[in-house]
């Protein structure tokens, strides 16, 4: 077992020490969340479970909320930005929000490090310490910021939906065949919230194994990319309730082009139940993503601990 393998597996007690450990955020005209990479695809599943939830949300990356802001939303004043980073060293993340909180908004540090520039240039912090051995591959530490990000906008984790995490990574561990490895294109679809988790689990099976991946809506999936798909075509559907019957008619016909389906929460080659409520879909699904990722790489002989030309933390000069 490596080093990356041994931190997604044992990243639940960490889940369970930030259980209730921040409350409720604060409440402006727009609730703006921002980040790079990883953290950019937290912020747009915490945007739309934030929407739900009743707030008014968007997603912007980090270095365009800098440079940009008037593109998205033309007062800055009127904004609490959720400024997400796991090393609180991002360049574009942490200039944005010393810029956020000059032009008059209110914003939050959402980190696992609380000593940091960004904790440093927020009006709050929220963080919880990940686990000391990750490295360059964001796992637990992106499954805790999204954590605590869902609790900032009221949902309750609970101990069983830690539980759930766990139970679902470990059946996807147990249930993917080798042959799934082989495959060249990956395909992600999640809608809503789950985009962005699907998006997440594109780039940590890309960076990790450096096979080429992509994600979508999954109805979108049909205007064009679908035509892509063949027999070295592999699938991933994070199935949403609301949208499962439409959803299960998109994996048959991918299945009947030749991909190979994983299904999460209904129909697949591999199907799998995922035990929580609609408002915390995403945070089980994770780890399950991360496990696959790092499973890719094994099988093309790929060492995580060091994947090509990533650092743990990027800075701009």
């Amino acid at each position: 077992m490596n080093t990356t393998e041994k931190v997604i597996l044992e990243q639940f007690p960490f889940w369970e020490k930030a259980l209730g450990s921040n409350g409720a955020t604060e409440r402006r005209d727009l609730l703006v969340y921002v980040g790079c990479g990883t953290s950019y695809y937290l912020a747009l599943a915490l945007a739309a479970y934030a929407n739900r939830a009743g707030y008014k949300a968007i997603a912007v990356p980090g270095a365009e909320w800098l440079n940009g802001p008037a593109f998205y939303w033309p007062e800055w004043q009127k904004t609490h930005v959720v400024a997400i980073s796991r090393s609180g060293e991002t360049t574009e993340t942490v200039a944005a929000a010393k810029a956020s909180r000059e032009a008059g908004a209110f914003v939050t540090g959402l980190t696992v490090e609380a000593d940091s520039s960004l904790a440093r240039n927020s009006d709050q912090v929220v963080a919880s310490a990940t686990h000391t051995d990750e490295g360059i591959v964001m796992t637990v530490s992106a499954s805790l910021m999204l954590l605590l990000g869902l609790q900032m906008i009221g949902q309750t984790v609970s101990a069983s939906v830690v539980a759930s995490a766990r139970q679902l990574a470990l059946a996807l561990d147990g249930a993917l065949p080798n042959s799934v490895h082989q495959r060249s294109h990956v395909v992600f679809l999640g809608s809503g919230p789950l985009f962005g988790i699907a998006s997440e689990g594109a780039l940590k099976l890309m960076e990790m194994s450096q096979v080429m991946t992509q994600a979508f809506h999954p109805l979108e999936y049909r205007h064009g990319p679908i035509s892509l798909v063949d027999e070295k075509t592999a699938a991933v559907m994070l199935y949403s309730p609301d949208q499962k019957v439409a959803e299960a008619k998109l994996v048959e016909e991918l299945r009947e082009k030749g991909a190979f389906v994983i299904g999460l929460g209904g129909p697949g080659d591999i199907e799998l139940a995922v035990e929580t409520g609609p408002r915390l879909e995403g945070l089980v699904m994770l780890p399950a993503l991360q496990i696959l990722g790092e499973r890719a790489a094994q099988a093309r002989g790929i060492d995580t601990i060091s994947p090509r030309h990533l650092t743990k933390v990027v800075t701009l000069a």
